[in-house]
């Protein structure tokens, strides 16, 4: 009588194929930056029903505190490089030690903050018009600090610094004072940096009035903390969203990652079991954030406490239901195009942004093309056409990458 193997013990470095639904989580979640959300986006503007302008809005970022689909695709990524390095690093640490296991995380840290600087322009612009914390930056970072942790720590160890940090977040947010940075007008009234300043040098630093607990935009630590000490170019003018201070609570989103991790790669844990983990984890992360928000808000471009859990609640429920149905049910042909951008996110990325499918795709469908669909069809059906375009070359360079098997992942 032969022994099923739990899927998880397929993980890579466990002597086995790797998790399908990972690579599909993760190209799900990339599947919407690379065309997915431009195309819907283009689908309500060629006819605005209900369904669609709902989802047009679900796909735009919250302005400020609230949460929508569009808030959790990049914690849902940090996530998921939490429980893929649980795998990659734990092949590593077996068959070659600590050492090598260091080597690896420092090295590919290194290389992915480079293709970043590099990616935000480079050295294209004199300084300090350079970037120097973003989207890819914060990626490594947090990859380099829980990866070491992961090396270093055990699991009570590692949860109990994530607690640190969503607590000790939350404290500095809410008690340390700072000041009250905002100018003032010609008429000594108060002006919101967010609405008025262009560079560091308008604000008032010299300002004696302290404030504490306050998470508006532009006027909340986090944000003084960028404007007063993030050098460089920063991308909401005197503050940042991939910034120093909220830096921290993004790691506690990438530890998050490592336990799911820990429980999927358990062979003690059968698999329905890791699922129903998994969901009930996801539920509990949901409400306890949204009730923590009630004081600490909800809000994205200051990765608040409260956000991180209700961020990796909905990523535990989507990777529960993709392991479910990918790896325990074994139902796999239709989510191969996520599995061909999940194995090369990063490139993906890069290119969706350097090259610009959307772009590429005009120069197919653009013009008179586009105008005879606009014109013979319906207004807007042109852009929709584009949109399919550019989306089908995104797929059709992955699955190029993919059959040649060609993998730049992080």
């Amino acid at each position: 009588m032969t022994e099923k193997k739990s899927a998880a013990t397929a993980g890579p470095g466990f002597g086995g194929p790797r998790l399908m639904s990972l690579d599909a989580l993760r190209g799900f979640d990339m599947f919407w930056i690379i065309g997915a959300d431009s195309l819907l986006t283009s689908l309500n503007g060629h006819g605005q029903t209900g369904i669609m302008k709902t989802l047009a809005e679900q796909l735009d970022h919250a302005e400020w505190e609230g949460f929508r689909f569009y808030d959790l695709i990049f914690p849902l990524f940090v996530f998921i490089v939490g429980v893929s390095l649980v795998f990659s690093l734990g092949r590593t640490l077996a068959e070659a030690g600590r050492g090598e296991a260091l080597k690896r995380i420092v090295r590919r840290s290194v290389l992915l903050f480079v293709i970043a600087i590099l990616y935000s322009g480079g050295f294209a612009r004199e300084w300090p018009d350079l970037r120097l914390l973003g989207v890819l930056n914060r990626i490594a970072l947090c990859y380099f600090f829980t990866a070491l942790g992961f090396c270093f720590f055990k699991p009570r160890t590692l949860a109990a610094i994530c607690v640190a940090l969503l607590v000790g977040y939350w404290a500095l947010m809410t008690f340390v004072p700072f000041p009250d940075v905002r100018p003032l007008n010609a008429n000594g009234e108060l002006i919101s940096p967010q609405l008025t300043a262009t560079n560091t040098a308008q604000l008032n630093f010299a300002s004696t009035n302290r404030l504490r607990g306050v998470f508006e935009p532009g006027l909340n630590l986090a944000n003084y903390l960028d404007q007063k000490y993030l050098p460089g170019m920063k991308w909401d003018k005197t503050w940042d969203p991939e910034g120093l201070l909220s830096t921290l609570p993004a790691i506690a989103t990438c530890l998050l990652g490592v336990f799911a991790g820990l429980l999927l790669r358990n062979k003690g844990v059968e698999d329905r079991k890791k699922v129903f983990w998994l969901a009930l984890a996801g539920l509990a992360g949901v409400f306890a954030g949204f009730l923590w928000g009630l004081q600490f808000p909800v809000i994205k471009k200051i990765w608040t406490s409260s956000y991180v859990l209700v961020a990796g609640g909905f990523s535990a429920l989507l990777l529960g239901a993709f392991y479910l149905v990918v790896d325990v049910w074994q139902y796999r042909k239709w989510c191969q195009p996520f599995v061909w951008i999940g194995m090369n996110s990063i490139t993906v990325y890069l290119a969706n942004n350097v090259i610009g499918f959307h772009r590429v795709a005009a120069r197919f469908a653009g013009g008179d093309i586009q105008n005879f669909f606009d014109t013979h069809v319906t207004p807007g059906f042109g852009d929709l056409i584009v949109e399919l375009v550019g989306l089908g070359l995104a797929l059709a360079f992955v699955y190029f990458l993919y059959r040649k098997k060609i993998f730049l992942r992080l």
